[in-house]
Protein backbone atom coordinates (compact mmCIF):
# COMPACT_ATOMS: atom_id res chain seq x y z
CA UNK A 1 0.00 0.00 0.00
CA UNK A 2 1.28 3.45 -0.89
CA UNK A 3 2.24 5.78 1.94
CA UNK A 4 0.21 8.99 1.96
CA UNK A 5 -0.48 12.16 3.85
CA UNK A 6 -4.24 12.75 4.14
CA UNK A 7 -5.52 16.20 5.02
CA UNK A 8 -9.03 17.58 5.22
CA UNK A 9 -12.26 16.08 6.55
CA UNK A 10 -14.73 14.94 3.94
CA UNK A 11 -14.90 16.88 0.72
CA UNK A 12 -13.99 15.76 -2.79
CA UNK A 13 -10.94 13.44 -2.75
CA UNK A 14 -7.96 14.94 -4.57
CA UNK A 15 -4.88 12.78 -5.14
CA UNK A 16 -1.56 14.55 -5.72
CA UNK A 17 1.25 12.56 -7.37
CA UNK A 18 4.85 13.78 -7.26
CA UNK A 19 7.45 13.49 -10.01
CA UNK A 20 10.47 11.21 -10.48
CA UNK A 21 12.68 11.18 -7.37
CA UNK A 22 10.20 13.41 -5.54
CA UNK A 23 7.91 12.64 -2.61
CA UNK A 24 4.69 13.75 -0.98
CA UNK A 25 6.46 16.25 1.27
CA UNK A 26 7.21 18.36 -1.83
CA UNK A 27 3.51 19.29 -1.86
CA UNK A 28 2.95 20.19 1.80
CA UNK A 29 2.20 23.89 1.29
CA UNK A 30 -0.01 23.56 -1.76
CA UNK A 31 -1.98 20.62 -0.37
CA UNK A 32 -3.16 22.77 2.52
CA UNK A 33 -4.43 25.37 0.04
CA UNK A 34 -6.63 22.75 -1.59
CA UNK A 35 -7.89 21.66 1.83
CA UNK A 36 -8.94 25.26 2.48
CA UNK A 37 -11.10 25.05 -0.66
CA UNK A 38 -12.92 21.96 0.61
CA UNK A 39 -10.92 19.08 -0.84
CA UNK A 40 -9.75 16.04 1.05
CA UNK A 41 -6.16 15.83 -0.17
CA UNK A 42 -4.18 12.61 -0.48
CA UNK A 43 -0.54 13.28 -1.30
CA UNK A 44 1.01 9.90 -2.04
CA UNK A 45 4.55 8.54 -2.22
CA UNK A 46 4.74 6.38 -5.32
CA UNK A 47 6.47 2.98 -5.19
CA UNK A 48 10.25 3.27 -4.77
CA UNK A 49 9.85 6.84 -3.49
CA UNK A 50 9.55 8.52 -0.10
CA UNK A 51 8.13 6.29 2.62
CA UNK A 52 6.42 3.86 0.25
CA UNK A 53 7.63 0.33 -0.38
CA UNK A 54 10.56 -0.57 -2.64
CA UNK A 55 9.99 -2.97 -5.53
CA UNK A 56 12.02 -4.40 -8.40
CA UNK A 57 9.00 -3.67 -10.62
CA UNK A 58 8.96 -0.03 -11.68
CA UNK A 59 6.71 0.93 -14.58
CA UNK A 60 3.47 2.78 -15.21
CA UNK A 61 1.34 -0.37 -15.25
CA UNK A 62 2.42 -1.14 -11.69
CA UNK A 63 1.93 2.49 -10.62
CA UNK A 64 -1.62 2.45 -11.96
CA UNK A 65 -2.36 -0.75 -10.05
CA UNK A 66 -1.01 0.91 -6.88
CA UNK A 67 -3.36 3.86 -7.37
CA UNK A 68 -6.36 1.58 -7.94
CA UNK A 69 -5.56 -0.35 -4.76
CA UNK A 70 -5.14 2.89 -2.81
CA UNK A 71 -8.44 4.37 -4.02
CA UNK A 72 -10.37 1.16 -3.35
CA UNK A 73 -8.81 0.59 0.08
CA UNK A 74 -9.72 4.12 1.17
CA UNK A 75 -13.18 3.91 -0.45
CA UNK A 76 -12.59 7.18 -2.28
CA UNK A 77 -14.93 6.53 -5.19
CA UNK A 78 -14.40 8.96 -8.05
CA UNK A 79 -11.36 11.21 -7.55
CA UNK A 80 -9.61 14.22 -9.00
CA UNK A 81 -5.87 13.89 -9.63
CA UNK A 82 -2.99 16.34 -9.95
CA UNK A 83 0.20 14.75 -11.26
CA UNK A 84 3.57 16.37 -11.94
CA UNK A 85 6.07 14.97 -14.45
CA UNK A 86 6.29 11.20 -13.78
CA UNK A 87 3.19 11.61 -11.60
CA UNK A 88 1.39 13.28 -14.49
CA UNK A 89 2.30 10.44 -16.83
CA UNK A 90 1.15 7.89 -14.24
CA UNK A 91 -2.12 9.81 -13.94
CA UNK A 92 -2.59 9.76 -17.72
CA UNK A 93 -2.11 5.98 -17.79
CA UNK A 94 -4.61 5.74 -14.92
CA UNK A 95 -7.11 7.88 -16.85
CA UNK A 96 -7.07 5.73 -19.98
CA UNK A 97 -7.24 2.44 -18.03
CA UNK A 98 -9.76 3.38 -15.33
CA UNK A 99 -11.82 6.34 -16.60
CA UNK A 100 -14.74 5.42 -14.35
CA UNK A 101 -12.60 6.19 -11.27
CA UNK A 102 -11.54 9.68 -12.40
CA UNK A 103 -13.43 12.95 -12.57
CA UNK A 104 -10.95 15.73 -13.38
CA UNK A 105 -7.25 15.46 -14.20
CA UNK A 106 -4.48 18.06 -13.97
CA UNK A 107 -1.23 17.15 -15.74
CA UNK A 108 1.73 19.32 -14.77
CA UNK A 109 4.50 19.77 -17.34
CA UNK A 110 4.53 16.40 -19.06
CA UNK A 111 2.94 15.13 -22.26
CA UNK A 112 1.70 11.72 -23.44
CA UNK A 113 4.60 11.28 -25.88
CA UNK A 114 7.79 9.24 -25.44
CA UNK A 115 10.66 10.99 -23.70
CA UNK A 116 14.19 9.61 -24.20
CA UNK A 117 16.27 9.08 -21.03
CA UNK A 118 17.56 12.43 -19.81
CA UNK A 119 18.42 11.89 -16.15
CA UNK A 120 22.00 10.74 -16.71
CA UNK A 121 23.63 13.64 -14.85
CA UNK A 122 21.27 13.22 -11.90
CA UNK A 123 21.90 9.48 -11.66
CA UNK A 124 25.66 10.03 -11.94
CA UNK A 125 25.51 12.50 -9.05
CA UNK A 126 23.45 10.16 -6.88
CA UNK A 127 25.69 7.19 -7.59
CA UNK A 128 28.74 9.27 -6.71
CA UNK A 129 27.61 9.46 -3.08
CA UNK A 130 29.53 6.93 -0.98
CA UNK A 131 27.40 6.35 2.10
CA UNK A 132 29.93 3.85 3.48
CA UNK A 133 32.04 6.83 4.57
CA UNK A 134 29.10 8.06 6.69
CA UNK A 135 29.08 11.52 5.08
CA UNK A 136 27.32 14.54 6.55
CA UNK A 137 24.59 16.30 4.56
CA UNK A 138 27.13 18.88 3.39
CA UNK A 139 29.51 16.14 2.28
CA UNK A 140 26.72 14.41 0.36
CA UNK A 141 26.06 17.63 -1.52
CA UNK A 142 29.76 18.07 -2.25
CA UNK A 143 29.91 14.59 -3.77
CA UNK A 144 26.85 15.31 -5.91
CA UNK A 145 28.12 18.71 -7.02
CA UNK A 146 30.95 17.12 -8.98
CA UNK A 147 28.37 15.74 -11.41
CA UNK A 148 25.43 18.11 -10.87
CA UNK A 149 26.35 21.81 -10.80
CA UNK A 150 22.74 23.04 -10.46
CA UNK A 151 22.20 23.79 -6.77
CA UNK A 152 18.43 23.78 -7.05
CA UNK A 153 18.35 20.24 -8.41
CA UNK A 154 20.74 19.08 -5.70
CA UNK A 155 18.53 20.57 -3.00
CA UNK A 156 15.48 18.85 -4.51
CA UNK A 157 17.25 15.48 -4.43
CA UNK A 158 18.54 16.03 -0.90
CA UNK A 159 14.98 16.27 0.39
CA UNK A 160 15.00 12.46 0.08
CA UNK A 161 17.98 12.14 2.44
CA UNK A 162 17.14 10.63 5.82
CA UNK A 163 18.87 9.13 8.83
CA UNK A 164 18.82 5.36 8.36
CA UNK A 165 20.30 5.13 11.85
CA UNK A 166 22.28 7.58 14.01
CA UNK A 167 25.25 8.79 11.99
CA UNK A 168 24.18 7.02 8.78
CA UNK A 169 22.39 8.88 5.98
CA UNK A 170 20.71 7.29 2.98
CA UNK A 171 18.28 8.09 0.17
CA UNK A 172 14.64 7.16 0.64
CA UNK A 173 14.16 6.34 -3.04
CA UNK A 174 15.23 3.08 -4.65
CA UNK A 175 18.33 4.16 -6.56
CA UNK A 176 19.40 0.66 -7.70
CA UNK A 177 16.07 0.18 -9.48
CA UNK A 178 16.19 3.68 -10.96
CA UNK A 179 19.63 2.88 -12.39
CA UNK A 180 18.30 -0.11 -14.33
CA UNK A 181 14.74 1.01 -15.19
CA UNK A 182 14.93 4.77 -15.70
CA UNK A 183 13.92 4.35 -19.36
CA UNK A 184 10.43 3.27 -18.22
CA UNK A 185 9.77 6.84 -17.06
CA UNK A 186 9.69 8.06 -20.66
CA UNK A 187 7.07 5.56 -21.88
CA UNK A 188 4.43 6.91 -24.24
CA UNK A 189 0.70 6.32 -23.88
CA UNK A 190 -0.54 3.50 -26.14
CA UNK A 191 -1.57 4.63 -29.59
CA UNK A 192 -5.33 5.01 -29.87
CA UNK A 193 -5.94 5.24 -26.12
CA UNK A 194 -8.04 8.13 -24.81
CA UNK A 195 -9.86 9.63 -21.84
CA UNK A 196 -13.03 11.61 -22.54
CA UNK A 197 -13.12 13.56 -19.27
CA UNK A 198 -11.85 17.09 -18.62
CA UNK A 199 -8.07 17.48 -18.48
CA UNK A 200 -5.97 20.54 -17.75
CA UNK A 201 -2.37 20.57 -18.94
CA UNK A 202 -0.04 23.08 -17.33
CA UNK A 203 3.42 23.90 -18.69
CA UNK A 204 6.23 26.22 -17.67
CA UNK A 205 7.11 29.03 -20.03
CA UNK A 206 10.79 28.06 -19.72
CA UNK A 207 10.17 24.30 -19.89
CA UNK A 208 10.52 22.17 -23.02
CA UNK A 209 8.49 19.21 -21.85
CA UNK A 210 5.30 20.32 -23.65
CA UNK A 211 5.86 22.04 -27.00
CA UNK A 212 3.17 23.41 -29.31
CA UNK A 213 3.99 20.54 -31.65
CA UNK A 214 2.82 18.09 -28.98
CA UNK A 215 -0.70 19.52 -28.79
CA UNK A 216 -2.23 17.44 -31.63
CA UNK A 217 -1.10 14.24 -29.85
CA UNK A 218 -2.51 15.52 -26.55
CA UNK A 219 -5.84 16.15 -28.29
CA UNK A 220 -5.87 12.61 -29.69
CA UNK A 221 -5.58 11.13 -26.21
CA UNK A 222 -7.56 13.81 -24.35
CA UNK A 223 -10.15 15.39 -26.67
CA UNK A 224 -11.53 17.63 -23.91
CA UNK A 225 -8.20 19.09 -22.81
CA UNK A 226 -7.16 22.66 -22.20
CA UNK A 227 -3.70 24.05 -21.65
CA UNK A 228 -2.29 26.93 -19.60
CA UNK A 229 1.25 28.25 -19.43
CA UNK A 230 2.73 29.14 -16.05
CA UNK A 231 4.96 32.21 -16.25
CA UNK A 232 8.47 32.54 -14.83
CA UNK A 233 8.88 28.80 -14.37
CA UNK A 234 10.68 25.79 -15.75
CA UNK A 235 9.76 22.16 -15.12
CA UNK A 236 8.94 22.55 -11.39
CA UNK A 237 6.01 24.83 -12.07
CA UNK A 238 4.24 24.17 -8.76
CA UNK A 239 7.34 25.23 -6.81
CA UNK A 240 8.54 28.06 -9.04
CA UNK A 241 5.19 29.80 -9.42
CA UNK A 242 2.78 28.33 -6.85
CA UNK A 243 0.43 31.31 -7.05
CA UNK A 244 -0.42 30.80 -10.74
CA UNK A 245 -0.37 27.03 -10.33
CA UNK A 246 -2.93 27.23 -7.53
CA UNK A 247 -5.08 29.74 -9.42
CA UNK A 248 -5.31 27.66 -12.59
CA UNK A 249 -5.83 24.34 -10.85
CA UNK A 250 -8.52 25.62 -8.48
CA UNK A 251 -10.40 27.34 -11.29
CA UNK A 252 -10.42 24.03 -13.20
CA UNK A 253 -11.16 21.69 -10.30
CA UNK A 254 -14.01 23.73 -8.78
CA UNK A 255 -16.12 24.24 -11.89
Amino acid sequence: MLYSRVEGDGGKPLIIIHGFMGMSDNWKTLSLKYVEKGFQVHTVDMRNHGKSFHSDVFNYSAMVDDLVQYINTHNLGKVDIIGHSMGGKAAMFFAIKHPQMLDRLVVADIGPQYYPPHHQDVLAALNAVDFSTKPSRNEVEEMMAQHLPDAGTRQFLMKSLYWVEPGQLGFRFNLPVFNTQVENIGEALPQGSSFAGPVLFLRGDRSKYIQDGNLPLIEQHFPHYEIKTITNSGHWIHAENPVEFLEYTLEFLTR
